[in-house]
């Protein structure tokens, strides 16, 4: 029988992005509340962000079981009372299990502020990007927060050839896949009441994108 430790999976770009994704993220997320992780995968931006960005919660998330598992295991080997156990998660259904009563009532004392995505919309279709966009604008309050990080195109081009190759490699193993431009993520947001608020340049020709919830409510 396995142990939860035995669950582990590693990714090797956690090791390498963590430290610059925490940089931003200090800089851009509500001082408290809970922080909701779409796509965990792993965990091991879960238990390096938990303790590092207290007092904020964070709720990591994920549709793969599997995943989910390597999440709980990771939690047990490093445990922090500012992470939550992981939930079953996918972006495309249309109310998510943290909108659902039993856990909003549990969320209630430290609400969800912010939105967390790294790395999933260029490693899913299209629809998973408009479903986190939805969600994001049904979830978060005015002036929450949607972070995402990930490669872009800017003008329907690549910003490096080493982009382009990955963009080749994603439609080779899933022809939904794909790099995205950058304008249709920001119209996708726009049309959820989502606000590009800044961008900042990262390692590895990647992005971080930081949109904020309009106060604006329709």
């Amino acid at each position: 029988m396995k142990t939860p430790q035995d669950a582990r999976q590693y990714a090797p770009a956690t090791q390498r992005n963590s430290e610059p994704i925490i940089e931003v993220l200090l800089q851009v997320l509500p001082a408290s509340g809970t922080i909701l992780e779409i796509a965990s995968g792993t965990g091991e931006h879960a238990i390096f962000f938990a303790p590092r960005l207290s007092p904020r919660k964070w709720l990591p998330t994920d549709a793969n079981p599997q995943l989910r598992a390597s999440i709980i295991a990771w939690a047990e080997h490093f445990p922090d009372d500012n992470l939550y156990p992981p939930l079953e998660l996918d972006v495309r259904e249309p109310v998510w299990a943290v909108e659902k009563d039993a856990l909003s009532e549990r969320l209630d004392t430290s609400p969800i502020v912010a939105i967390v995505n790294i790395n999933m919309i260029h490693i899913s279709p299209w629809s998973a990007c408009l479903g986190l966009m939805a969600g994001a604008g049904r979830i978060l309050p005015p002036g929450g927060i949607l972070y995402l990080y990930g490669p872009f195109k800017q003008g329907g081009e690549h910003t490096a050839p080493s982009n382009a190759t990955f963009d080749e490699s994603l439609r080779a193993q899933n022809s939904e896949w794909g790099v995205r431009d950058f304008d249709d993520v920001v119209a996708a947001a726009s049309a959820q009441n989502l606000t590009l608020k800044q961008t900042y340049q990262m390692p590895a020709n990647n992005l971080s994108v930081v949109f904020q919830r309009s106060d604006n409510l329709e």
